[in-house]
């Protein structure tokens, strides 16, 4: 495993780095149904073209890593819609690849982009809850054992390996039981990188009301997990999260990207007004000084708040984090 992470240059050069907002959010917004058990993944059947374009739209917004579209992709998943085997892996390799072309198009767009640190890819790997579609990735599970767990993991895990993304975005992980999976499935593959992020019920705990100290614990000594943190988690509860976990392990970078504040209502497939205090850019600073290091959106943000986002960190990232390194 190279000694450098993918995310490396950005904290250097920039002091922070920025993530993508909501995909199957975004695809909504341009029309897509996407009430189905694949989820954004399922245009990866119809209509790849319109992800690729939503990746685009982040980049362009100043997104530095855009994550691919097998969150909710799955061979079982793909099975169960008529294709075959072949077919199924070819799809969940070709997320990767839509996110790449993406990346390319935005790279030789202009001298502008060029500029710009290369933005890196990660391959979303989305929960067995996702697979589920029965909103258990914002509850955890009940009867489930590692096996089944390991199992449903693994052949993605493989597919996604072959792929060039620069590593894995674990995602959405609402239980300890799964975060102990998937640190087995990187001790039997040493040279992939990721990083491991939880869906919170409050600001102390997990889905399955697991403290996050010791969610956050599990990776403290694994040097593959190159960060650990929150996501698809309402942003009133993000800034204690941060806190308690760069008590727990100062040594990791703390990655948040939490919805909008909305909040879902799994029984009618709708969004309803959540209540936010502050403006999410303005809210992001605040989790920045408190430590977190890779910050970007989930469900229901967009490429505005990403690039309002870039806007006000950009601006601050370097002047706080060279006035702490002197002090």
């Amino acid at each position: 495993m190279n000694d450098i992470s993918p995310i490396d240059p950005f904290l250097k050069e920039q002091g922070v780095l920025i993530l993508d907002g909501g995909l199957a959010t975004e695809l909504e917004n341009h029309g897509h149904d996407l009430d189905h058990r694949l989820w954004s993944a399922r245009l990866m059947i119809s209509n790849a073209g319109e992800i690729q374009a939503v990746h685009r739209s982040y980049l362009e917004a100043g997104a530095d890593c855009i994550i691919s579209a097998s969150y909710q992709a799955s061979v079982d998943g793909f099975i169960s819609e008529g294709l075959s085997l072949k077919e199924a892996e070819f799809l969940i390799k070709k997320t990767v690849t839509i996110a790449c072309e993406a990346r390319n198009d935005f790279l030789n767009t202009n001298n502008d982009n060029k500029s710009r640190i290369k933005p890196i890819i990660a391959a979303s790997i989305g929960p067995y809850g996702a697979f589920l579609a029965n909103g258990s990735e914002y509850a955890g599970y009940s009867g489930i054992s590692p096996k089944i767990l390991k199992n449903y993991h693994q052949s993605r895990w493989e597919i996604l390996a072959q792929t060039p993304a620069d590593l894995f975005a674990c995602e959405s992980i609402p239980s300890i039981l799964e975060a102990e999976v998937l640190q087995h499935l990187l001790d039997d593959s040493p040279d992939i990188r990721a990083w491991i992020s939880f869906t919170c019920r409050d600001g102390s705990h997990i889905s399955d009301g697991t403290p996050i100290e010791e969610c956050v614990a599990i990776y403290e000594d694994n040097p593959q997990v190159v960060a650990v943190g929150v996501n698809c988690t309402a942003p009133k509860y993000i800034l204690s999260l941060v806190q308690k976990i760069s008590r727990r392990i100062p040594s990791k970078n703390i990655i948040v990207y939490p919805n909008s504040g909305e909040i879902y209502d799994l029984a009618h497939k709708s969004w309803h007004s959540g209540s936010t205090n502050l403006d999410f850019s303005e809210q992001s600073l605040e989790w920045f000084k408190a430590g977190a290091r890779l910050i970007g959106g989930c469900c229901r943000t967009g490429p505005e708040q990403i690039r309002a986002l870039r806007k006000i960190l950009l601006k601050n990232a370097q002047i706080y984090t060279t006035y702490h390194r002197q002090g």
